[in-house]
């Protein structure tokens, strides 16, 4: 090699590693919309299987029904779902907040009595006094409250734009794969389109999961309180089995309404239902998670457990929720990559070349 011709490979090799520190800088600093489009398409990937299905399900019509239309058939579902558990839900829990708001001195007086005659403590706090020596008590509760209500909307607007760039994805979902497809050699399409099919097959499966595990968190939760003697128990299982969507936390902030309405009734029985709720969520993260996930996505319990553990320590909430699917395409693209042979194309499945035929 000559010396102009090191010098040449010198300087490409260094402006590609400025393209490359670059375009990773441009992906950290566009994290958050990057975030926002991955679950987009999670869900996208997830509900395709439903869509179509209710596109072939149209009995006595001459065409199929318009793939936007099926969309919306599964948003208003979905939306009417919703409607309804807040109109089960919302009365019950202010009139029960209502009633604890007016028993909280009470309750107040009782347990402060309880730790002074223990001597905890050596005398009584009001209301006034046990909120201003809370971390957040004062004008710094203010600005708790306001960052509060700040997270929230914009929670709601971030949830807002999924929904609509799922809608988006889902109405040009063949284009998108096609168009991905006949990026690599023709020789590999079929292992591509392979691999795309049961990407969406594990990400439906994992949907599915959570929904049979949000029934049997709801189903044991109104078994339980209702054992227990709680008032309310069938909404606040509700709440327990959609609170199970939501991993790490969900079951947690589930389990507080029901607290607090067994308080309005006497605190042992706000503690047998904490237990209660501390005994299930247990079993929930040890053994029905591993074991649902394993079974309906196909991925091993152990890989659920690190891919839990990974996704809540890099992303909190939003990576615990996206563990799970995100394993089984890392599964996927593996075992195509490590695959030798080439898979046969599945009757049904309409190829990238088959659809540039039509």
């Amino acid at each position: 090699m000559t010396p102009d011709e090191a010098r040449a490979l010198i300087r490409y090799a260094l402006a590609g590693l400025l393209l490359t520190a670059a375009l990773a800088w441009v992906l950290f600093l566009a994290r958050d919309a990057l975030l926002v489009v991955y679950v987009s398409a999670l869900f996208a990937i997830g509900l395709s299987p439903l869509v179509s299905a209710i596109e072939r399900h149209r009995p006595a019509a001459p065409r199929r029904l318009p793939r936007w239309a099926a969309i919306l058939i599964i948003y208003v579902t979905i939306l009417g779902i919703l409607t309804a558990v807040a109109i089960a839900v919302i009365p019950p829990l202010v009139a029960q907040a209502r009633d604890l708001w007016a028993a909280l001195p009470t309750l107040l007086h009782r347990g402060q009595q309880w730790l002074i005659d223990r001597g905890l403590i050596g005398r009584e706090l009001t209301v006034g006094e046990a909120v201003q020596k809370t971390p957040v008590g004062g004008s710094d509760a203010v600005g708790a409250v306001i960052g509060a209500v700040w997270g929230v909307v914009g929670g709601i607007f971030g949830f807002i734009t999924i929904l609509i760039l799922t809608f988006y994805i889902l109405v040009d979902a063949e284009t998108i794969v096609n168009s991905f497809v006949r990026l690599f050699p023709r020789a590999r399409r079929p292992r591509v389109e392979h691999a795309c099919r049961r990407v969406t097959n594990k990400v439906s499966a994992w949907l599915g999961g959570q929904l049979l595990l949000g029934a049997i968190i709801g189903s044991t939760a109104a078994v339980g309180l209702w054992v227990l003697g709680v008032p309310y128990f069938y909404v606040l299982a509700l709440i327990a089995g959609v609170g199970e969507m939501i991993p790490v936390v969900g079951p947690i902030l589930s389990a507080i309404p029901a607290v607090i309405v067994a308080l309005t009734v006497r605190p042992s029985l706000a503690l047998f239902v904490l237990v209660f709720f501390i005994l299930q969520q247990q079993l929930e993260n040890h053994v029905l998670v591993p074991k649902i996930m394993s079974r309906q996505v196909g991925v091993s319990a152990v890989i659920v457990i690190v891919a839990l553990l990974i996704g809540g320590s890099l992303l909190g909430i939003v990576g615990a929720v996206l563990a799970v699917p995100s394993a089984a395409i890392l599964q996927v693209l593996y075992e195509e990559l490590s695959s030798e042979t080439v898979p046969e194309k599945k009757p049904g499945f309409i190829s990238a070349e088959d659809s540039r035929r039509k």
